[in-house]
């Protein structure tokens, strides 16, 4: 019996009130009419009676307990359901509500679930008693007129989707029932009216016999039953059960309306597996991971036994989608789980918690290590290549295992020392694991608070800009600065830009921080210029992820325009490893760079992994050798000759050369005999603040 078109009736005197309870109906189906009192109320009614009424209690004028003893007491609307509306939590103003004739009672605020139950429910209950009264002045009819017209009385109930039955209680028989019924239970006809009653379900005889009483009593349920009936086959199918009881002559007859749920029930296990599993992997996720955690940790507190948590991330996963895309992507991550799966002892569980993230929990056994036992079979299983899409690709993983109750015996605490044991493991190499210890928490807690430090350093511009000079071997005199990023964090020692700058990329902020720096130096050239200094090339690094995710060129260009300056007197220094990132992008970045002005030069060069053939293509000018290869040029042939060798490319290319890092007379004899076009290092100057830098320039020293 369709109740989702039934009109409702909101009576409330506040109309943010009416206009939600509207939503929250029209939401579901229904049609809605609106009063703002209870004299409006009645008038609505006599024109247009609705299906149920929501009416408030409190109200000016006429209130809800008037309006429903009137409407009660007239027999044009008396059956019209009403329930009662209020912020009262008294008892009393229940029990009065249920005097004047309310069929319900809520609560306000009203909760939009047991709301829409409610009026569902008080619908289904007022089809069901008109389609009971218009049957039972069908059947008094046909019984006074000794005539039984069962093809006009089956067409009715035929009229309804669901099942409906029609049971004689003192003989317990199945005496109608509609073609809706048939179908549900897979019945014919003819077959169906012969089946007892208990062969239906898990009830007796017995059972349904207190149950149709108890409804005749109207003591029985008055919300529909959940349970489930036996089909012809002998399958089940989950059904609701709506049973009402009238009286025919002498005869009590249970009409059992019957809605099969197997829809609503499928939907409620697919939504229930979604919000508990992975839809790639079909592995738990994090949610149902932590509930199998807590209940882990509580059965090992039980036995007093331990448990592992180990957190398996993949190593530069990223490149795979970055490579291959994210279809070959999820296919590695399908079988890794897979294998991760066959790692599994019986009472152990896998998760996977985000992306290429994983989690296990591993049951220890007396006198066993399964955690390590375990962790071994994972790198064993991950070394085999996966063959996908004609690929052959390995993967490796780092691990971090937390042990209950040595680390922690809360499921989150294991969950967040494993994660940092396993940051532990990335940071040392691939392909390895940790264990957790107590210096690992107190090293991720400061990590955390110098990271908020960096954040509250970023939005404040709290960093400053030394400055080192560099060294022509020419003239012996300043050709050129370095300007270096540097961090003085109030209370503090300061921070080694080594520690601080990874951190401010692993945070996404050294694009921002960059564009300061090149803003700061821009503005700094401009300023020197106009106070009548010699003017100078001031370097600047420039991280590989402002050259990948940021935009490098724009703000490069907007520095230049807003400071003034000529691009010439800025250059841009790289490291070769990153210079060897993205490969294309860079390059054409460095081509508008090198177009607009901007000079380019290669920092750290020799320790990374660049050829000679993307040497070429680079538009640079100027080759810096790592510091690596001057601290022994004096007494290291190896490193004497990369350094020569260096020089000579960079003569080769038509490049300067530079070389940092010098700190003796021996290294700086060394430069100038085998052609070094500058140096910088300590020998001349360390890294200084603008007010001692800018003496250094004013007083035009020879250093050589």
């Amino acid at each position: 019996m369709p109740t989702a078109s039934a009109s409702v009736l909101i009576v409330d005197d506040e109309a943010q009130v009416r206009k939600l309870l509207e939503v929250l109906l029209q939401h579901q189906g229904y049609r809605t009419l609106t009063a703002s009192s209870g004299e409006e109320a009645l008038a609505v009614v006599g024109q247009q009676p609705p299906d149920l009424i929501l009416l408030d209690i409190m109200m000016p004028g006429m209130d809800g307990f008037q309006v429903a003893s009137t409407l009660k007491t007239d027999k044009a609307t008396a059956d019209i359901p009403i329930i009662m509306l209020s912020a009262l939590g008294e008892r009393s103003a229940r029990i009065s509500g249920l005097e004047a004739g309310a069929e319900e009672y809520l609560s306000k605020p009203v909760e939009s679930t047991e709301l829409w139950l409610r009026v569902r429910n008080l619908l289904r209950l007022k089809a069901s008693a008109d389609y009971l009264k218009s049957h039972n002045l069908v059947l008094e009819q046909q019984l006074q007129q000794r005539t039984l017209d069962l093809e006009r009385f089956r067409s009715a109930m035929d009229a309804s989707s669901d099942a409906v039955f029609l049971i004689n209680r003192s003989t317990m028989s199945l005496i109608e029932f509609n073609l809706s019924a048939c179908t549900v239970l897979g019945y014919a006809p003819d077959e169906l009216l012969h089946v007892d009653l208990a062969d239906f379900g898990d009830s007796s005889i017995g059972q349904l016999e207190v149950l149709y009483d108890l409804i005749i009593a109207g003591d029985g349920p008055t919300e529909p039953i959940e349970t489930r009936l036996r089909c012809k086959n002998g399958s089940y199918v989950p059904v609701e059960i709506h049973r009402h009881a009238y009286k025919t002559g002498d005869e009590w007859i249970i009409v059992g309306v019957v809605r099969d749920i197997t829809n609503s029930k499928e939907s409620e296990l697919r939504l229930l597996k979604m919000a508990r599993y992975d839809t790639l992997t079909g592995l738990p996720n994090r949610n149902l991971f932590y509930t199998s955690l807590q209940m882990g940790l509580t059965q090992a507190a039980q036995s007093g036994g331990q448990l592992a948590v180990v957190t398996v991330n993949l190593d530069d996963f990223k490149h795979v989608n970055e490579t291959w895309g994210h279809l070959i992507g999820d296919q590695m991550l399908v079988e890794l789980s897979q294998r991760l799966s066959d790692c599994l002892n019986v009472d152990d569980t896998l998760g996977r918690m985000d992306g290429d993230e994983f989690a296990l929990i591993v049951m220890i056994r007396d006198g066993q290590t399964d955690s390590v036992q375990m962790v071994a079979r994972i790198r064993e299983a991950l070394r085999t290549s996966c063959h996908l899409e004609d690929h052959d690709m390995l993967m490796t993983a780092s691990m971090g295992i937390a042990l209950y109750p040595d680390d922690g015996e809360e499921a989150h605490v294991l969950i967040q020392r494993a994660n940092t044991a396993m940051n532990r493991a990335k940071q040392v190499g691939r392909d390895t694991f940790r264990f957790y210890t107590s210096q690992m928490n107190i090293e991720a807690m400061a990590r955390l608070e110098i990271e908020a430090a960096l954040h509250e350093a970023v939005q404040t511009q709290a960093f400053q800009l030394f400055y080192q000079p560099k060294i022509s071997l020419i003239d012996g005199r300043v050709c050129g600065l370095e300007a270096l990023l540097r961090w003085h964090r109030s209370g503090y020692p300061a921070v080694s830009p080594a520690v601080f700058i990874p951190i401010l990329e692993n945070m996404g902020l050294m694009t921002q921080v960059g564009k300061w720096v090149i803003d700061s130096v821009c503005n700094q050239i401009a300023h020197w210029q106009r106070s009548g200094m010699a003017p100078l090339q001031v370097a600047v690094n420039v991280s590989g992820l402002q050259m990948l995710e940021g935009d490098l060129i724009a703000d490069v260009q907007q520095a230049i325009t807003n400071s003034g300056i000529e691009p010439y007197w800025l250059e841009v220094e790289l490291t070769e490893s990153s210079l060897m990132e993205n490969t294309p992008h860079t390059i054409a970045s460095l081509q508008k760079l090198r177009a607009i002005g901007v000079k380019i030069s290669i920092d750290d060069f020799g320790t990374g992994y660049s050829s000679l053939a993307y040497l070429r293509r680079f538009p640079i000018d100027k080759l810096k050798i790592d510091i690596a290869f001057i601290r022994e040029v004096t007494s290291n042939p190896q490193d004497a000759a990369i350094a020569r060798t260096i020089i000579e490319l960079a003569r080769t290319l038509s490049l300067q050369v530079i070389a940092e890092g010098v700190e003796t007379h021996e290294q700086l004899a060394f430069l100038i005999a085998n052609g070094c076009d500058q140096v910088q290092g300590y020998l001349f100057s360390r890294p200084l603040p603008l007010d001692e830098i800018e003496v250094l320039l004013r007083e035009a020293r020879y250093f050589i």
